[in-house]
């Protein structure tokens, strides 16, 4: 058995049927189209999906209510300061504990840090989307890693993974190195995860936390997109200094689930990844049995067109951090394990000035990836679904035919809105997979984008 196959989930034909796969896809928008959210980051949330479900004045009565069992999950350890500390207590039908052992499955295409394949590249590279998978692929199946830092034993680093499918998760998922920040590019996903279900379709994002266990649905026929793995401290809202109250990423856009359960009796597979590999257990009923819960680590989605952008209205390109919507922070202040970055639809009004991304050499390393439409820094080559690296202190800017057109552009007042992309920006070098490096959608000649330059010195 190879390693994809191990990873590949179930089989069978209601995997690669297609009628029962637009079945499958059509139940998910339908359920998608019904969804009821709670609002706001990091709020104490509370929620039941019976009346009664949730007890009273007390975590964890002697009884629970509605014949279930009260378990927490800590999403953070017990003593950190009150600001961080993230747990919510889940009612159940069955705790957590009962289950078999898990024993190991083969890996597929995930990797995860220590990054040791290949060394860290100070050259510039870019990738074309992954191609089409293969008939009867999951999401988690679909997964393949690009590179990362750090160690996930340490709980310190990122991973930058892709991800490719054709066919819903039958079996559920949890990540107990890091929590998994979705950005989907194609496609939208339904995630029905322990504490209820989200929509995620692009041009929104969605953030599972540590150690949550959830199950990805189609909303079409494919899809295709991103995921940061954050190994390091949960992601945050960033701080907002002068700007003062408002602005960049508003609390309130930000949508938790409320409960919703199964009560499934029989068997059901279970994959565990800890420490980078993958591990799988098959359960007599379904995980995903939350009747109530109630606190703050909780899944959440958010659209990034409600980004709210802050930038120039006198003279000079911003700075991209001020583009920033979530940030996983470290023992330095200001200098993040990995930021999240949007550039989202937006005005450009700045005075003699470059108006698109300067050329620059950055201490922090980019990866980044285009949603929809084009990237103003770059006309050609980068492209939906694909990416791009730029390891620490790699030069790079925009390509010879965007710098040309915005040298001589007439400085009227501008709307960029016919693209979407983000950033996965970290502290730290990024190392690429084996698989990454040699990938046949990497592509050759990147570096050619720069040629032509044209010497202007003394004109």
């Amino acid at each position: 058995m190879t390693d994809q196959q191990a990873a590949g989930g179930t089989g069978g034909a209601a995997l690669t049927d297609p009628a029962a796969l637009a079945e499958r896809s059509e139940r998910a928008r339908k359920t998608a189209e019904g969804l009821g959210y709670l609002s706001g980051f990091g709020n104490e949330h509370s929620t039941e999906a019976l009346p009664g479900a949730l007890p009273l004045g007390r975590n964890s009565p002697q009884r629970a209510p509605l014949g279930l069992y009260a378990e927490q999950l800590s999403g953070s350890a017990f003593t950190e300061p009150r600001a961080h500390n993230r747990r919510s207590w889940l009612y159940r039908i069955r705790p957590s504990a009962a289950h078999p052992a898990f024993t190991r499955i083969g890996n597929g295409a995930v990797r995860t840090a220590p990054f040791t394949e290949t060394v860290p590249d100070p050259n510039r590279l870019r990738w074309n989307p992954l191609p089409d998978p293969a008939p009867g692929t999951d999401w988690l199946a679909g997964l393949w890693t690009l590179g990362g830092n750090g160690d996930a034993t340490q709980r310190t680093g990122m991973a930058v993974h892709l991800y490719h499918a054709n066919a819903p998760m039958d079996r559920v998922f949890s990540d107990a190195d890091g929590e998994l920040l979705i950005v989907p590019e194609q496609g939208g996903l339904l995630l029905r995860t322990e504490l209820g279900l989200l929509a995620a379709r692009p041009g929104e994002v969605a953030l599972i936390p540590r150690g949550v266990r959830f199950r990805v649905e189609l909303l079409n026929a494919t899809a295709r997109g991103y995921v940061c793995e954050n190994y390091g401290a949960p992601f945050q809202l960033p701080d907002l200094g002068p700007i003062g109250a408002n602005g960049l990423a508003n609390v309130r856009d930000f949508r938790a689930p409320v409960a919703a359960y199964e009560e499934v009796e029989g068997p059901v597979e279970v994959v565990n990844k800890f420490c980078g590999n993958l591990w799988t257990a098959t359960y007599g009923h379904s995980p995903l049995d939350v009747v109530a819960w109630h606190g703050s680590h909780t899944p959440y989605v958010y659209d990034l067109r409600a980004f709210n952008v802050i930038g120039t209205i006198s003279y000079d390109h911003p700075d991209p951090s001020i583009f920033t919507v979530l940030t996983s922070p470290t023992d330095t202040p200001g200098l993040a394990g990995v930021d999240f970055v949007v550039f989202a639809p937006r005005w450009l009004v700045g005075e003699d000035t470059f108006r698109p991304p300067y050329f620059h050499r950055n201490v922090m390393s980019e990866y980044m990836g285009l949603i929809e439409g084009a990237y103003d820094a770059k006309a050609e080559g980068f492209v939906p679904g694909g990416g791009s690296l730029h390891n620490m202190m790699s030069a790079h800017g925009p390509d010879r035919e965007t710098f040309d057109k915005a040298s001589a552009a007439e400085l009227r007042p501008q709307r960029i809105d016919d693209g979407l992309a983000f950033m996965f920006e970290t502290r730290w070098p990024l190392t690429a997979t084996a698989q990454a490096a040699g990938a046949e959608h990497l592509q050759e000649g990147y570096d050619a984008v720069w040629n032509g330059m044209e010497r202007h010195f003394g004109a």
